[in-house]
């Protein structure tokens, strides 16, 4: 089968968009399948040398070095160009439109190459345009509506327009995601969402779920006392990490923590700020750009990983712990029950108290952490990975095939 497989940024070490395309490309071509990935940038970092690359160059405008830069004249290309920049200009988020409208033209002088092509959260309005000549599948890891209901609820009142006008996207990717016949999420719990939220049938959603590299994520000796990890996105209100930062300092009044904290967090942000206010610079260690073998060794040598999510669509970073043999403690929200099973302490989102109770039970109880790491890795191995994701995902390219296939014949 010859996939295109789009992702509007992928972002390799940061994200799950990026992990998703690196190990679903390789998991496709290792079945046999030959798979070209479409990206904007950052491009992302591809594990199979039989996956090809190709560059959708966007205005780069949200680069981790220059964030919000304004481009030079010369850098405008064209008409998309300028609706990304006039969108940026105006507070909005422009990329899964324009990263969409480049794509379709790409791909309009393409369309022998393919037999399907399967979208990555871009849900812009130009995957319409391509669906008229070929098969498409869109992957939703979760509706984004929850991301915008917990930064409205976090942001000062000045804000919110702001707000809201950056998820001035979200409207463009209901109004897609209701035409795509066939839609891939990755739990039962954010296909509920999806349907609520973006008004899809429920017919039209596939759970697939994501996978893990069992082999680099792994029990490791070594584990480091009181030492917690968490990865997320530290500065979104929606990862919750400023209340496991409020339980840590907590904790360390009767346990000797420290926190290891994967993240890139904004110069004076607000995670920064928090861990000044506290005075927890002396146990937070901050770290970002891992790479999957120092993020593995880093989740292997912890007693505890924490996920304090407000919600999650699904959540690699469990997945990963999991696999490490690490014991998670991790939000009652979203699909993070239905993802970690039995193999976790959950906590009601947005508690510290219980945060910090769960957290300082565990750390006291050398048989609990030893069953709940034994048991993650348990269901890593049966649950989760790549190759039986790739499989599930080439059947929902078959049903796509089938049918525009027959969509065809009637017209």
């Amino acid at each position: 089968m010859r996939i295109a497989l789009l992702s509007y940024r992928s972002k390799t070490h940061c994200g799950g968009q990026g992990v998703y395309v690196r190990y679903l490309s390789s998991g496709l071509a290792e079945l046999g399948h030959d798979v070209e990935v479409f990206s904007g940038q950052p491009y992302p970092e591809l594990l199979d040398p039989r996956v090809r690359l190709t560059e959708v160059p966007s205005l780069d405008l949200y680069r981790d070095e220059d964030p919000f830069r304004t481009p030079r004249p010369g850098e405008i290309r064209d008409r998309i160009d300028l609706l990304e920049l006039g969108t940026m200009w105006t507070a909005g988020f422009p990329e899964p439109r324009t990263f969409s409208m480049r794509a379709a033209r790409l791909l309009a002088t393409r369309t022998a190459d393919f037999d399907v092509v399967h979208d990555n959260q871009c849900l812009g309005s130009g995957l319409l345009d391509i669906a008229r000549q070929l098969p498409v599948v869109a992957t939703i890891h979760h509706p984004i509506t929850r991301d915008r209901a917990v930064d409205l609820a976090a942001a000062p009142w000045r804000r919110k327009p702001f707000v809201r006008r950056w998820y001035g996207f979200l409207g463009m990717q209901q109004r897609v995601a209701r035409q795509i016949p066939e839609l891939i999420t990755v739990s039962s719990s954010s296909a509920t969402d999806i349907a609520d939220d973006f008004g899809v049938a429920p017919g039209q959603l596939r759970v697939v779920p994501l996978g893990v590299d069992t082999e680099l994520f792994r029990p490791r000796a070594g584990r480091v006392p009181g030492r917690i990890v968490a990865v997320a996105s530290a500065d979104k209100p929606l990862k919750g990490i400023s209340h496991l930062l409020q339980a840590i300092s907590r904790l360390r009044m009767a346990h000797d923590v420290e926190l290891q904290l994967v993240a890139k967090l904004d110069p004076n942000g607000p995670t920064e700020k928090l861990i000044a206010e506290l005075g927890l610079a002396d146990v937070v260690t901050v770290s970002s750009g891992l790479s999957d073998t120092e993020l593995a060794e880093l989740l292997s040598s912890a007693e505890i990983s924490c996920i304090p999510s407000m919600y999650e669509g699904f959540s690699l970073p469990a997945v990963e712990a999991m696999a490490s043999g690490t014991p998670l403690v991790a939000s009652r929200a979203g699909a993070l029950p239905e993802v970690v099973g039995d193999c976790a302490e959950l906590v009601e989102p947005g508690n510290v108290g219980e945060l910090t109770r769960t957290i300082g039970g565990l750390l006291d109880s050398r048989r609990r952490l030893d069953e709940l790491g034994a048991a993650g890795r348990r269901r890593a191995l049966a649950v989760y990975s790549w190759e039986a994701v790739a499989a599930q995902t080439v059947s929902v390219y078959e049903q796509a095939i089938s049918r525009h296939r027959t969509d065809e014949e009637k017209n």
